[in-house]
């Protein structure tokens, strides 16, 4: 199903295509038209291997704006009529093969997880948000619970937000919940409830980007649209030896429209899921890729160079900013001291162990304490603690406080609150988790 060109060497073939090329410089609309004289041809792309010469004079004429299209045509003898218009795929012909050799590794190789046993749209939407920023063996019971709690769009648009955000305590990145909530109100107050069919309905809502409109639209609708993550774009590159720096956005949408060419419009979610899997446990990002495993490995450049481990390639992100805190846990007699975030900034909204900038001794701590109103009958240290966000670190130290009459004379509207209700109700973020095992212990 591809088709190659030219199948020897042709000077006048050059010759054409840099003539189109002046021609657009001189104000010009050019095109140049294959016509593909084969059924089912599925892209077309030019033979680097006769002629890459005439490989680069069409690409160059490519991007200096001259049109090259590609159609397959029905012969008879004594007609030719032209059908539907081929995928022409200039830039890497090993994207163009990949499609037969990656989807019956992955219909044969892909790992039974509970959000594919049925890929109803709400299904792949949750579980495709909680796998941003997070390992699939984490994501299981989080994705279980939600189901079990909020198995309808109409039942996450109704949920309290305490319900909401205790449901995703543990898995970060709060506001990633929250905008699904609202995007599940979109689709009820916009859509009637039913969950949009196409890529740009999807993509406009809430908090779904186009790798997440991508995944949703072809892995339930079978859509053939691209899903670009991070798995995809370590695939691609190494697949492709493309050192192009994968934390620019212009190289993510040179992909996507890359890979919207070769999609087979029968098979799109496979496809997809085929990509992400490969990059997920064998093209690996930390260690040598198991390239012996990988139904792709002929295909690759980055393996033929021996140079696996050089793409992606990915400019330095700044160094995270380091904040120090001290963090108290406040106790009366079983309850403990809680209080809530702001609705603005980091963790918003969520309830934490109360804490203070900078790491303060013992007496700095008891000091504190009657700063704000609270008697400390005995101090304990506890040990040093470190959680890291996408921008930042903190750098926790912490001391359990016995407090005498804590909730007559709190100045600082803490809850004092059972552990185990906490557990039950309350949504602490897992940057205290080592604390809430110390209360645990």
């Amino acid at each position: 199903g591809i088709v190659r060109f030219p199948d020897a060497p042709s000077v006048r073939a050059v010759k054409h295509v840099q003539e189109l090329q002046k021609a657009v410089d001189e104000g010009y609309e050019a095109y140049v038209i294959f016509v593909v004289q084969m059924e089912g041809a599925r892209c077309f792309t030019p033979n680097t291997d006769t002629h890459p010469e005439f490989a680069q004079a069409l690409r160059a004429a490519a991007e200096k704006g001259v049109h090259v299209a590609a159609y397959g045509c029905h012969v008879e003898s004594d007609s030719i009529i032209i059908s539907g218009e081929v995928p022409a795929v200039l830039n890497e012909p090993a994207l163009c093969r990949a499609p037969s050799l990656l989807i019956p590794w992955y219909r044969e190789n892909k790992r039974e997880l509970p959000w594919r046993e049925n890929p109803e749209c709400y299904h792949v939407w949750v579980s495709e948000i909680m796998l941003q920023q997070t390992r699939v063996e984490t994501v299981k019971p989080y994705y279980d619970r939600f189901m079990k709690e909020l198995p309808t769009i109409k039942a996450l648009a109704e949920a309290k937000e305490n319900q909401l955000l205790k449901l995703w305590e543990g898995l970060g990145y709060y506001n990633r919940v929250r905008n699904m909530q609202k995007a599940a109100r979109q689709v009820m107050e916009d859509y009637g409830g039913v969950f949009p069919h196409t890529y740009e309905e999807i993509r406009s809502l809430k908090g779904i980007g186009s790798y997440t409109a991508g995944a949703i639209g072809s892995f339930a609708f079978g859509l053939p649209v691209p899903a670009v993550d991070g798995n995809v774009l370590r695939v691609i590159t190494r697949l492709t030896a493309d050192g192009s720096d994968i934390s620019k956005q212009s190289t993510k949408k040179r992909i996507e429209e890359e890979l919207k060419k070769v999609i087979p419009e029968e098979s799109a979610g496979d496809f997809n899921q085929g990509l992400i899997e490969l990059g997920a446990i064998v093209c690996v990002p930390n260690g040598l890729p198991k390239c012996a495993e990988c139904p792709l490995s002929s295909l690759c450049k980055a393996k033929q160079r021996g140079q696996e481990l050089c793409f992606p390639v990915k400019a330095k992100t700044k160094a995270r900013r380091i904040e120090k805190k001290t963090v108290l846990i406040f106790m009366d007699g079983e309850r403990i001291a809680i209080s809530k975030r702001g609705q603005e900034g980091l963790l918003a909204g969520l309830y934490e162990l109360p804490n203070v900038e900078g790491h303060l001794y013992r007496d700095e701590a008891a000091v504190f304490c009657k700063e704000i109103g609270l008697m400390p009958v005995r101090i304990e240290e506890l040990p040093a603690a470190k959680h890291i966000f996408s921008h930042v670190e903190w750098h926790m130290i912490g001391y359990k406080v016995r407090i005498d009459e804590l909730e007559k004379t709190n100045r600082k509207n803490f809850l004092f609150i059972h552990p185990e209700e906490i557990e039950k109700k309350y949504p602490i973020p897992s940057a205290f988790e080592k604390y809430m095992k110390e209360l645990r212990a």
